[in-house]
């Protein structure tokens, strides 16, 4: 397949970061989705969040599996370290290259049939054991590349365009994610650029496995009446918990915000996110309300969205397995290879 670059030539007042980087240089080549898909939408909420924390393209490692959502990689962070493993197998690929190298910024963008069928277990085990990653589900109920079929995610009496009915319970992704440990946790929508682009800049700064499951309408096989995954039905059921934005640890921290109104999640490496909470009685450190309260308004017909639940002290893989500071790809003969005394010494601790 053919890739379309984007002009090289930038207006010399375009905007730049604090690296000198413009919004540009963490773009990629032109898309090739159809237009007006959900997906391109994620993809430049991405551009905007790194650009805005001034996260340096080269240190940022994407990954993929298998589907339209899996093919958006290719169109931002152009100068990013990338690869497209096979059907449902992102997540594992993603732990092998977090294990060997944990200086990087791990960033999964996967789709529901990508991870919700043939990598339901792979979603499952890199929930549960904390990979040290962003994973983003562009959610959009069907299988685009296969001409519309439902995907596990399409909810049950929804229509396809056809006129289908799906009779199967739909797999809800973000319910597993906290039953399985995921320490932030979040829903938004491809068509709301302000709530989704503050809860990728909150995960990315997240120390921990970061879920979030963007609805994103597919337009050619999924945007018709009858869908409850369309613009329209989203938008129209779209149930924001809270209001979102990020401050990061270099910018003063003002109090122009009335009492009560504002509650400070402290993330792990001192960054804070912060909430307007819409709902007084909604706390997002506890992991079963937030269960009951995504059940209460499923039942009710209304899709949940905003930062559904964070833990303030979450644990990654890496402190889970007690590895060491350096990463392991960079780990010379003499850390490698101790000797036969310490070799002794670890064979008497297993007799």
């Amino acid at each position: 397949m053919t890739f379309l670059p984007k002009p090289k030539l930038h207006h010399p007042d375009l905007q730049k970061n604090a690296l000198g980087y413009t919004r540009r240089d963490y773009e990629g080549p032109v898309s090739t989705l159809c237009a007006g898909c959900g997906h391109d939408s994620i993809s430049a909420a991405i551009v905007r969040a790194c650009f805005e924390l001034d996260i340096a393209p080269h240190r940022v490692a994407k990954l993929s599996g298998i589907g339209c959502s899996s093919k958006t990689p290719t169109y931002f962070l152009g100068a990013s370290h990338g690869f497209n493993s096979v059907h449902g197998r992102m997540p594992s690929v993603a732990t092998g290259a977090n294990l060997a190298n944990r200086d990087l910024i791990y960033l999964g963008v996967s789709g529901d049939g990508d991870s919700a069928s043939i990598g339901l277990g792979q979603f499952a085990h890199a929930m549960r054991r904390g990979v040290n990653m962003v994973y983003i589900v562009e959610n959009n109920g069907v299988y685009g590349l296969t001409k519309g079929q439902f995907s596990a995610t399409a909810d049950k009496g929804a229509k396809s365009k056809r006129g289908v009915v799906n009779t199967d319970e739909p797999i809800d992704l973000v319910g597993l994610a906290l039953q399985l440990g995921a320490t932030f946790v979040a829903r938004s929508f491809s068509g709301d650029k302000a709530q989704l682009v503050p809860l990728i800049e909150a995960a990315l700064k997240h120390q921990g496995a970061a879920f979030i499951d963007c609805l994103s309408p597919c337009v050619a096989f999924n945007n018709h009446d009858g869908s409850t995954k369309s613009f329209d039905f989203v938008r129209e059921h779209n149930e924001a918990v809270n209001a979102l934005d990020v401050m990061l640890p270099r910018e003063e921290i003002t109090a122009d915000y009335a009492p009560g109104t504002v509650e400070l999640v402290t993330q792990h490496d001192g960054s804070v996110l912060r909430l307007r909470k819409l709902h007084v009685d909604y706390d997002v450190h506890d992991r079963v309300a937030a269960l009951t309260y995504m059940q209460e308004r499923h039942a009710a017909g209304e899709i949940v969205t905003g930062l559904l639940y964070v833990d303030p002290e979450p644990r990654d893989l890496h402190a889970a397995l007690k590895t060491c500071a350096t990463p392991l790809n960079a780990l010379g003969d003499t850390a490698l290879v101790p000797g036969s005394a310490a070799l002794d010494k670890l064979n008497a601790t297993l007799r």
